[in-house]
């Protein structure tokens, strides 16, 4: 459900020109990372005297990774403001002097979310515990989830494990391009990949689905990336399970106190997804819909509703998921289609 208003978003890796462009026509809500948002500022390139609100999302962890001075700068530079909101998972945060917020009100939903989560020991008799990690797979069956991770070469390992099990997943961390952990999200959400192998950097801000578990298959150092990558499940009044992978003898750190073992039934391996990704050449700036992109597949590609998945526009480009069988079939009849008068490519992601 859209909320009508026209947005943009800005961040790094995206062209400043292409940004310059998209705010000429005025959104009514700039979407951006702290050093992007500030240096539009420097430039100029939208009337600061006109914002009247200021949304420092994840305001502890912008604060944690030292964009600081770009928030500074960001507040200094905005002279009208009449509100001020931050967001923030941890309760013991510091409002620093320089966000301007005399008599802040709280508003605390950490309280109702927790109430939702279970968290769950599975026990492995080996130290590297890939196969206790499909084991559970299977046992908690064909439902969207993350597993957590702590490094990148983790990940990969984890990654070419389930590979090699035909177990379909994304993989999510700082180390890839944009594009790709933008690729990764919109195969997850739209039901191509069941499952995301990630770094702490999936455990807040991003946009993703409910989702009925997380997967700690190595636990992080603190207890705080603990309550962060939990809080991914059990989210607006809907149950969640976090997992902890405990090797036999593992000790489990003191803030993982009482946690229910879990005892698995043999179950077979997850089954793949039956939905592909397609690329679109085309987006917004075309003047193109998500009904223009519906109406391409089903009246000249010829699919039934029920072979159609989820819509993703994008700004230069669009992403649909489609039935795996018909996946062939649309390349074949669509690709190099016209749409709102522009030639489109397609290609599977």
């Amino acid at each position: 459900m859209g909320t009508g208003y026209k947005t943009n978003a800005v961040y790094g890796g995206r062209a400043g020109s292409k940004d310059k462009i998209e705010i000429k026509h005025r959104p009514a809500i700039l979407i951006g990372t702290p050093g992007r948002i500030a240096d539009h500022l420097r430039r100029e390139t939208f009337l600061a005297e006109k914002i009247k609100t200021l949304v420092l999302d994840e305001f502890d962890k912008s604060l944690e990774v030292g964009f600081e001075k770009e928030m500074i700068e960001i507040v200094d530079n905005l002279p009208n403001l009449e509100k001020r909101i931050l967001t923030s998972a941890t309760q013991e945060m510091k409002i620093p002097d320089f966000v301007g917020l005399n008599n802040p009100v709280y508003i605390n939903y950490l309280d109702e979310e927790n109430a939702q989560l279970k968290i769950k020991t599975v026990l492995s008799p080996s130290k590297d515990k890939l196969e206790t990690l499909v084991e559970l797979l299977g046992h908690i069956g064909n439902e969207p989830g993350i597993i957590f991770c702590n490094f990148k070469d983790t990940i990969q390992r984890v990654s070419d494990f389930l590979t090699e099990k035909r177990i379909s997943h994304g993989c999510f961390y700082g180390g890839l391009e944009q594009k790709d952990r933008e690729r990764a999200l919109i195969k997850f959400r739209n039901g191509t990949h069941q499952l995301i192998i990630a770094t702490d950097l999936a455990a807040r801000g991003i946009d993703i689905p409910q989702i009925k578990f997380i997967i700690h298959y190595q636990l992080p150092p603190r207890e705080k990336e603990f309550t962060h990558r939990n809080g991914r499940t059990a989210r607006m009044h809907s149950d969640g399970t976090a997992y902890v992978l405990q090797w036999k003898n593992e000790n489990l750190p003191d803030f993982i106190q009482d946690a229910e073992i879990e005892i698995l039934q043999k179950n077979s391996t997850p089954t793949a997804s039956s939905w592909k990704t397609l690329f679109i050449s085309g987006g917004r700036k075309d003047k193109i819909s998500k009904g223009d992109i519906a109406g391409l597949f089903l009246k000249q590609g010829k699919l039934n509703k029920e072979e159609l998945g989820m819509i993703e526009l994008k700004t230069d480009c669009a992403f649909v998921s489609v039935h795996e069988s018909q996946v062939d079939h649309i390349l074949k009849t669509i690709n190099n289609s016209k749409l709102k008068k522009k030639k489109v490519r397609i290609s599977l992601v």
